[in-house]
């Protein structure tokens, strides 16, 4: 019972009393969400009994466990492929250390424990952790230079290692009260701070992450030289004199790794998709915690930035390949698309803490669109096979040499499924939030949820069928009859708002209104900042019901995007649908969706562990047999959600439609 209060505790998101500002709206911690729904629970499982353990199998029969084993015995060569890979087994630990606090497991926390003492034994005595140097000091991996640090700034990853570091021992500490690992890298962040600093060692790190890292054990802690820390490598970008601010090249430029202005002074989303996530993320947190208006107004802008001219339909992000990076504004093409699944789950961490900034609905719709689309989609169902990018098409059975057509167990740079390990677990956490007297409902999901509000306790149960059914029921049972306002956000899809920007909108607006209900009574409700609030004081028993039209909807690009002039995509609720060969004769890019088309949707047990699927009657084109004439003809058509795409062999996929020939493009080959 102690070690169950002291986990609690140790999740609360605000911290400790002595620290005087924090974010404005506090998180339900993902520990206070048990979760009952045929959705996200069986993912969470599937996690823990697949994930994880296939995750650390790979760390180990990599070399990725070799390498800190040579480490410590100061002798071998690097085994595995990149400096950075030893934060595959951090991930995994603080992946495996948020399903633990789930699904207790002592078998997994032995183990866990086994490897934290590989890695405390590969620590050196000042508190460095490198095992790319470590191993053999005079011989370092290429990417690292001589002496530490010296090529942070571009490929060497050191703090970036110590990033994931920090961020599996704050997971593991508040899942099991346990401070091996988190001692470990006490260690180093008190090496790091004494060495970076404005009167100190000069440097942006090459790869975000250390920064949320430092907050997490300053929240921890409350020592205030990580909070320092963090804020100093965030505000020493844009200060290299090495670069050319005039060159185009974002790597000459310093765009790649966002360090060619100040991040005051950055307003628009450029480089490495993922490092930029994980620093305006760092951003978000930093500016909670100090007050930091200017760090606001730049996240802000860039957020405004994303949201209208480089976020994909399905919530992806970082259209190109070269550099895994953003594009130019409207620079969103289907056929050579990147979306990497860690840029995915960057998306979600900033938006989240955006929410907690702003409190705006808006935030939680691009969250929800990437985690129910272009997250989720990089993970196969069978929990051990992966995506690390994300394909818009694939088509005339010759994708473009980026894409992937088929799920892989692992990559040689296995980023994307062990962040997916960390990330799954911890989705009950941004179901529901609180601020003085309020609290928001963001995510639909069967469950329930125990809040504290004014030091009196609230019980919530939500019963649905979501994404699949719009009806979502909310019964409450305060203690006591208590005052407070629900504030259950109303999607943007459901308020003819494909996107909260005008990048991507609904074809035809819909007539079809939110209804809610409270005790079988229709009420009228004020919409602020995309919730309905609803004041009440409440007593145990009363139900809420809320009714979104679940309605298809045709999705239109804005005329700047290219790739998108003259094409639908299709959505209904916060799924976006795709076709996929094996529904549609064979083929997916052949097919026209005129404006007549309606649709219908369906929910089949027996496809896909269970999905709701679109048809209707398409039109597609056809080659006959002696490749000398093309016709078109009507067809059965079928969509599945995107994230299911790639499950049953390869073939075409297609996620935005012709309404109307135009041209055709003859190939012979």
């Amino acid at each position: 019972m102690n070690r169950i209060i002291l986990l609690v505790l140790l999740l609360q998101p605000v911290v400790s009393l002595c620290q005087k500002a924090d974010y404005p709206i506090q998180v339900v911690p993902f520990t206070k969400v048990k979760l009952n729904d045929n959705f996200w629970l069986p993912r969470i499982k599937t996690n823990h009994t697949v994930t994880i353990p296939a995750s650390f199998h790979r760390c180990e029969e990599t070399g990725r466990v070799k390498n800190f084993e040579m480490a410590a015995a100061k002798s071998g060569k690097f085994c595995t492929i990149f400096p950075f890979d030893d934060t595959d087994i951090y991930k995994t630990i603080e992946g495996a250390s948020f399903s633990l606090s789930l699904y207790p497991d002592k078998g997994l926390e032995d183990y866990i424990d086994s490897l934290i003492i590989k890695i405390k034994n590969a620590q050196e005595p000042d508190g460095y952790l490198y095992t790319a140097r470590t191993i053999n000091p005079d011989e370092p991996h290429h990417w690292a230079g001589k002496q530490r640090w010296e090529k942070e700034r571009e490929l060497s990853h050191e703090l970036y290692n110590s990033g994931h570091l920090y961020e599996a021992a704050a997971a593991h500490y508040q899942a099991t009260g346990k401070r091996n690992l988190l001692d470990i890298a006490l260690k180093n962040a008190d090496l790091v701070c004494s060495t970076f600093g404005h009167d100190k060692k000069h440097v942006a790190p090459g790869h975000q992450v250390i920064e949320m890292g430092l907050v997490k054990l300053y929240r921890i802690t409350n020592k205030k030289e990580y909070l320092e820390t963090a804020k100093y490598f965030i505000e020493e970008r844009g200060h290299f004199k090495g670069y050319d601010p005039n060159s185009k090249d974002p790597w000459k430029s310093g765009a790649y790794w966002q360090d060619h202005k100040p991040v005051v002074e950055q307003f628009e989303a450029v480089g490495h998709a993922v490092r930029a996530g994980y620093l305006y993320a760092a951003m978000a947190d930093v500016a909670a915690l100090t007050d930091d208006k200017a760090f606001v107004t730049a996240i802000d802008s860039i957020w405004e930035n994303v949201v209208t001219k480089k976020i994909y339909v399905q919530g992806g992000i970082g259209a190109v390949g070269d550099g895994e990076r953003f594009g130019e504004n409207y620079e969103l093409p289907n056929r050579t698309a990147y979306n990497e699944t860690c840029a995915a789950i960057a998306n979600v961490y900033w938006n989240h803490r955006m929410f907690l900034l702003h409190g705006d609905s808006k935030y939680m719709d691009v969250l929800e669109k990437s985690l129910y689309n272009g997250l989720i989609s990089g993970v196969g169902m069978d929990g051990k096979s992966f995506f690390y990018t994300n394909a818009m098409e694939i088509k005339d059975g010759q994708p473009h040499k980026d894409m992937e057509t088929a799920r892989s167990g692992w990559f040689p740079c296995s980023c994307c499924p062990t962040n997916v390990t960390r990330l799954i677990p911890s989705i009950p956490g941004y179901m529901y939030a609180q601020r003085e007297n309020n609290i928001y409902v963001n995510l639909f999901a069967s469950s329930t949820t125990n809040v504290e509000l004014n030091k009196k306790a609230i019980e919530i149960t939500q019963q649905n069928n979501y994404p699949w059914d719009g009806k979502l029921v909310f019964t409450l049972n305060p203690k006591a009859p208590q005052d407070f306002n629900l504030l259950i956000r109303i999607p943007g899809w459901a308020n003819n708002q494909a996107i909260p920007s005008s990048l991507y909108s609904f074809e035809h607006m819909s007539q079809e209104k939110v209804r809610i209900t409270v005790n079988k009574k229709p009420v009228e409700f004020k919409v602020e900042k995309g919730y309905a609030v609803l004041t009440n004081r409440w007593k145990k028993g009363d139900v809420v019901e809320v009714d979104l039209p679940m309605e298809v909807r045709r999705v239109v690009a804005n005329p700047h995007v290219m790739d998108d002039i003259g094409k639908v995509a299709l959505q209904r609720g916060p799924l976006i649908y795709c076709a996929e060969w094996p529904d549609n004769n064979g083929k997916a890019g052949n097919i026209i969706l005129p404006d007549a088309v309606k649709f219908s949707a369906a929910y089949r047990n027996d496809l896909l562990n269970g999905t709701t699927i679109l048809t209707s009657e398409a039109i597609a084109f056809v080659i006959d047999d002696t490749g000398q004439s093309v016709t078109t003809v009507r067809q059965p058509f079928t969509a599945i959600p995107y994230y299911a795409w790639a499950h049953r062999g390869t073939g075409e996929m297609m996620i935005w439609f012709p309404k109307k020939i135009t041209n055709l493009d003859l190939i012979s080959r």
